[in-house]
């Protein structure tokens, strides 16, 4: 039965997940990005194995501090949430609690067909090494004489910096495009904002199903004008159709069709303005978004730079007028803006074949989510279709 569990080996993809730990009823294991990743298919915390695995770990703090490492605990025994036997310890040190064997399955610990129950299962334990942009560097299995262990701290005393754990800094895969709007846009648009305001900006979550919009100071704090002007939105798009369209298609071979968002939006230091680590298209409600666009409308603020935790912690703050072009998929978060405000204009992009993705989402989206009505919503940056901006 053994036999038809997963191996992952280095140089694979790590599998993304939501399970639950001590402190969140659903983790997503893909916003740890940007720093090596070891998990260990403990089983049980019960165990003599498994506490000598945990005490070593407990004894790197400098390693594991949520800067170079996270360390998560894998645990399919219930007992070891009731004694508590093990628990989250920020920084660095997490536990998931595994119960219904998902997390197992996915990286190979239990078989594929495992049942979740008192009686257990056969089970595979191993420690795994991910690297920032997750992807396996190493699987070490338990051994019998727990040599697994210093052969864990070994490996992971060769690790060079994670901004470097290719062997030099890998640049995150965006566009930089200066001069996609002129200063005069950029004024006026900043214009708007001031006279009209902006409503507080939520961030979207799948719960029970569907898509709902959500807020929480802690993750994400910016405020949002919707633009309502045709004719405006019509001079914005046909901006993008000249001067962003054509280098997305240049760079990575997609023709984009539809836009979707026309907002001015205001990082405001007073008020802690910042957005934490995610990505544009993980719920049913984004799921057809292909590139996020950010084209700041000022540069006269501090802070408030767009980096990409997979690719190291450096940070991109085009010029006023400019834009940092990049895929929904990348994991990226906005830094405090410490002084000052930013404004920024802040679409999506994407094809005709992931606007039928969405139209067919809208059973999934909450009350607090605009219904996707076609076409007629799009406003679409060149003709529908397919024959290129």
């Amino acid at each position: 039965m053994m036999d038809t569990a997963i191996d992952l080996l280095p140089g694979d993809p790590a599998p993304w997940f939501r399970q639950r730990t001590p402190s969140n009823p659903q983790f997503a294991f893909d916003t740890a990005a940007g720093r090596y990743l070891v998990l260990c298919f403990l089983g049980s915390a019960g165990d003599a194995h498994a506490r000598a695995a945990l005490r070593a770990v407990a004894e790197r703090p400098g390693f594991f501090d949520d800067n170079t490492a996270c360390y998560f605990a894998v645990s399919v025994d219930p007992g070891d949430e009731t004694a508590a036997r093990i628990d989250n310890r920020i920084p660095g040190y997490r536990v998931f609690w595994d119960f219904d064997l998902a997390v197992s399955k996915l990286y190979g610990a239990v078989p594929p067909d495992a049942k979740a129950g008192p009686a257990g299962v056969p089970h595979r334990r191993f420690w795994l090494v991910i690297d920032p942009t997750m992807r396996v560097l190493a699987r070490i299995p338990f051994g019998q004489d727990q040599q697994d262990i210093p052969r864990l701290l070994t490996f992971l005393d060769t690790l060079p910096p994670p901004e470097r754990f290719a062997g030099f800094e890998v640049p995150a895969p965006v566009l930089v495009l200066p001069n996609v709007f002129e200063p005069e846009l950029c004024r006026h648009l900043i214009q708007l904002y001031e006279r009209n305001g902006g409503q507080e900006s939520g961030f979207m979550r799948d719960v029970d199903g569907k898509t709902l919009a959500l807020h929480d100071a802690s993750h994400k704090r910016r405020r949002d004008y919707l633009i309502e002007d045709r004719r405006l939105s019509d001079a914005l798009r046909a901006r993008f159709v000249r001067r962003v369209v054509p280098e997305i298609f240049k760079v990575h071979q997609f023709q984009v069709t539809r836009m979707e968002r026309y907002i001015v939006s205001c990082y405001d230091a007073s008020e802690g303005g910042h957005f934490s680590a995610h990505r544009d298209n993980t719920t049913k409600g984004t799921a057809h978004r292909r590139f996020a666009v950010s084209v700041n409308l000022n540069d006269d603020f501090e802070g408030g730079r767009v980096s990409f935790p997979e690719y190291g912690p450096r940070g991109f703050k085009a010029p006023a007028g400019g834009a940092v072009v990049f895929s929904c998929s990348l994991l990226h978060k906005v830094s405090p803006v410490t002084s000052g405000r930013r404004y920024a204009f802040l679409p999506f992009l994407y094809d005709d074949a992931a606007a039928r993705i969405r139209e067919a989402n809208n059973a999934h989206l909450g009350e607090n989510v605009g219904q996707y009505r076609g076409a007629a919503q799009d406003a679409s940056p060149a003709p529908s279709t397919a024959e290129g901006a």
